[in-house]
């Protein structure tokens, strides 16, 4: 089912959600559902159930270049609960953002460039995987909304934050964020 998704001033997306204690159950499958139909309806790069007002640490992204990120490389499909991110330098690099609870607004947000990230599938199995480039952007980007954070929080240069139409005037970017 396609859930409406929260809009940046609507307090929820401000929490930090709770673990999540049970794996493998139904109720958790029919959130990664509709999580999954939602992205996908909307062109998502991802999506966290707090997003759609489900206060858990439940994150999933992936899939290869969308309408909304033409240009960015192949992430892998994955449904991350309960993660834990390590950075593996402090080494950032810029890029632009859009988030589907901020829609037709990008910032430049600085990102770690590689990172380790752990934590479980729906089934409860480890993932432990290490990420760069635009794999690590999303994964950062949809965990920090598990914290209560949205990207405009993280843009340092407000110079390069605004409407998509207008930075993007030869649409060179998607303005349906």
């Amino acid at each position: 089912m396609i859930r409406a998704v929260l809009r940046m001033g609507d307090a929820r997306l401000l929490r930090r959600a709770v673990p999540v204690q049970a794996f493998g159950t139904p109720e958790l499958a029919a959130l990664i559902q509709d999580m999954r139909d939602t992205m996908a309806y909307l062109n998502g790069a991802g999506l966290a159930a707090p997003q759609i007002g489900v206060d858990l640490r439940v994150v999933i992204f992936g899939g290869g270049p969308s309408p909304r990120y033409p240009d960015a490389s192949a992430v892998p499909d994955t449904v991350l609960i309960n993660p834990e991110l390590t950075p593996q330098s402090e080494e950032e690099e810029g890029g632009w953002e859009g988030c589907l609870s901020v829609p037709g607004l990008r910032g430049w947000v600085p990102r770690w460039t590689s990172l380790r990230y752990t934590g479980f599938d729906e089934h409860g199995q480890l993932i432990d995987r290490l990420a760069t480039g635009f794999h690590a952007r999303v994964v950062q980007h949809e965990c920090d909304h598990l914290d209560g954070v949205l990207y405009p929080m993280r843009v340092r240069d407000f110079s390069r934050f605004g409407y998509t139409d207008v930075l993007f005037p030869d649409g060179a970017v998607a303005a349906d964020d």
